[in-house]
């Protein structure tokens, strides 16, 4: 999975290639600003939703289970992103030193695959709770939840170990450079990693979430707010994929492919470089769009969201209320999942 390991031999560029990959003024600002915007909504998101879950008591759905080790994930990621700012906003300048370039290159990895196998855990156990959901019923228990998610952390944490023991700075021009941020290698065994990380749960959460459609148009037996908020849910989740992470790796394979490749003019390099930094960027909106899924899909955020916005005005805690009564009575089926 460690599609990011850097060969730092490789990454001494000459003159003309820094010039052709440099960062412009309204590019730093740009990105700098949106590290800032992303960190304050996933912080308060993420944070909420981190203490709501871990609130729970007595039996918990497998969903919630993956859905408190999602928000832990977003969290890791979200406390870099003043690091990721400061260096867009000092000019593409490093000033933390060594061992936090190879701490932020790390989060970013761990926080990204494990955000993307937490979702395909989501999407599995959904599938399981609409589609199978007598049979199921034996393995959908949040004791198996929470072995799955242990083993998922221990799984990527050891995949991205290396990038803690592999230098990770160079100095150019009087700046220091963090090759984390967006200067990987472009060895081509890097596409194997990309394929192995990325597209075994983009699959899995693509079809599980095809296959729910796919029953719930048949007309399995679900209220028809149930059968809405179901598909909401499985809108956001794969526009997250579409939107945060399939852009990265499609941009990453690319720049694999072409970056390397000899006659590659400047401006292609250019080109390159920009559409790396964007997709990078992109990938930490998942932290901010998260708490959406949560709101959908988690009852139990979903009803202290709406007291803590709505607080004691009669109107929004009776429709509160209201909704909570239908999901009470949904709940005893396992299709109530949604």
């Amino acid at each position: 999975m460690n599609s990011s390991s850097v060969e730092i031999s490789s990454m001494l560029p000459n003159q003309s290639s820094e010039s052709c990959s440099a960062e412009t003024v309204v590019e730093n600002i740009v990105f700098g600003g949106l590290y800032i915007v992303v960190f304050l909504l996933a912080l308060t998101g993420n944070g909420l939703a981190l203490w709501i879950f871990s609130r729970q008591h007595g039996t918990t759905s497998p969903s919630n289970v993956f859905l408190l080790h999602l928000a832990i994930a977003d969290l890791s990621y979200v406390a870099i992103l003043p690091l990721r700012a400061a260096y867009h906003l000092t000019g593409g300048h490093w000033p933390f030193g060594e061992v936090p370039c190879r701490v932020v290159g790390f989060l970013f990895y761990v926080n990204m695959y494990a955000s993307i196998y937490f979702l395909a855990c989501v999407a599995g156990d959904r599938y399981l709770a609409v589609v199978h959901a007598v049979r199921s019923l034996k393995i959908r228990q949040s004791r198996y939840a929470h072995t799955v998610s242990l083993l998922l952390w221990i799984l990527v944490t050891v995949s991205m170990a290396p990038l803690l023991a592999t230098r990770q700075t160079i100095q150019k021009d009087n700046l220091t450079v963090c090759l984390q941020l967006y200067r990987e290698k472009t060895s081509h065994r890097a596409l194997v990693s990309i394929a192995v990380a990325f597209t075994p749960p983009f699959l899995v959460t693509l079809v599980c979430y095809l296959l729910i459609v796919h029953s719930l148009r048949q007309g399995i037996r679900l209220e028809t707010g149930l059968k809405s908020k179901a598909l909401r849910t499985i809108g956001l989740v794969l526009l997250i994929y579409l939107v945060c992470f399939l852009p990265y790796h499609v941009s990453r394979v690319i720049y694999i492919v072409v970056h390397g490749h000899p006659g590659v003019s400047c401006q292609t390099k250019r080109a390159l470089m920009l559409g790396n930094r964007l997709t990078s960027s992109l990938t930490c909106l998942n932290g901010a769009l998260d708490p959406l899924v949560y709101l959908f899909g988690a009852e139990k955020f979903r009803d202290v969201f709406w007291q803590m916005l709505c607080g004691k005005k009669a109107g929004c805690s009776g429709a509160a209320s209201g909704e909570a009564k239908t999901t009470h009575e949904s709940s005893l089926s396992a299709k109530s999942e949604f």
